[in-house]
């Protein structure tokens, strides 16, 4: 019995030695990822010791005073918290919804176009506007909606209406913002769902196709219930950004102009402004921990929910 024991266990080594050696290849492969978590988001953590911290550049890390939790109170006593975090979590909120919904009727509809040719070319043109950097995207906005020269006033003036100065009317903003990040985001968004759509058994719509169903009856009883998972998925990630905002949407597009505040300012603007102002990088590494904090409660708690709702669409 002993020397059967000894004998499977040696081949338990040679096994794992063996499963060790088969898939050296794939984790030299994931080495350079390893790394670059490693290098940009795990030793960074070291400065959130930071956010405890009165900081001074001439004491150093170590040789500055600790401060306790008064970093934090800059930013939750503020009379401006309210505004900004009413505006950080409405407007993501509606970032995700939009996004999610443009995403998946865009695929949809690259879906039905049976020649590949021509699904290349629109999810081409699609994705070309989420390689233009935020800076470009605000001096596209800024030549569509200039109170005096811009297209769109230009426009409106043509058919006799009278132009509108959109830099100094905050409640016209969600909606451009929400255009702007849908039109730079949205045909990236949706090759994940183009990707689960095309791993959907083709059998399924040609029983539909032959009992009769149309196109709108596949797509909502056997398209869209294969998208659910990634979906779920998706919505939960972005849920687990929702306390961050978009720094360059919010900054650049709106050229960060005082008047559009009420509407357009975030968490993010607003610590950047104070921290050129007054240089409390004690302050800003406060409110960047408690986004990380807020964010990752929030992301567990929605995870918790669809795991007691549907136990196999969450992330763990």
């Amino acid at each position: 019995m002993s020397i059967g024991i000894m004998s499977k266990q040696k081949n338990g080594k040679r096994k794992k030695r063996g499963s060790f050696k088969d898939n050296l290849q794939l984790l030299s492969m994931a080495l350079p990822t390893i790394l670059l978590l490693a290098v940009f988001n795990y030793a960074p953590m070291f400065g959130l010791v930071l956010a405890f911290k009165d900081y001074k550049v001439t004491d150093g890390i170590f040789g500055s005073p600790w401060a306790g939790f008064k970093n934090f109170e800059f930013f939750l006593k503020s009379q401006d918290a309210w505004r900004i975090t009413r505006n950080t979590l409405g407007l993501n909120f509606l970032f995700i919804i939009v996004g999610i919904i443009c995403g998946v009727i865009f695929a949809l509809i690259m879906f039905e176009v049976k020649r590949a040719r021509q699904v290349k070319v629109y999810q081409t043109i699609s994705i070309l506007p989420s390689f233009l950097s935020w800076v470009a995207v605000g001096y596209i906005v800024y030549a569509l909606l200039d109170p005096t020269k811009g297209i769109l006033n230009q426009i409106i003036e043509f058919f006799g209406g009278k132009g509108i100065s959109w830099y100094s009317e905050p409640q016209y903003w969600p909606v451009i913002l929400l255009i702007s990040k849908t039109w730079q985001g949205v045909g990236l968004g949706s090759i994940i769902y183009y990707a689960a759509l095309m791993g959907v058994d083709q059998e399924l719509f040609e029983a539909a196709e032959i009992d009769g169903a149309n196109k709108l009856q596949r797509t909502w009883y056997i398209s869209l219930p294969q998208l659910v998972p990634i979906i779920i998925i998706m919505g939960l990630l972005d849920v687990g950004k929702i306390f961050r905002a978009d720094f360059g949407l919010f900054y650049n597009v709106t050229r960060n102009v005082g008047a559009l505040y009420p509407t357009t300012d975030v968490i993010d603007t607003y610590v950047f402004r104070a921290l050129m102002n007054q240089g409390n990088i004690g302050m800003s590494s406060a409110v960047g921990l408690f986004q990380s904090v807020v964010c990752f409660i929030t992301l567990m708690v929605t995870n918790s929910i669809v795991n007691k709702i549907s136990p196999d669409n969450a992330l763990f």
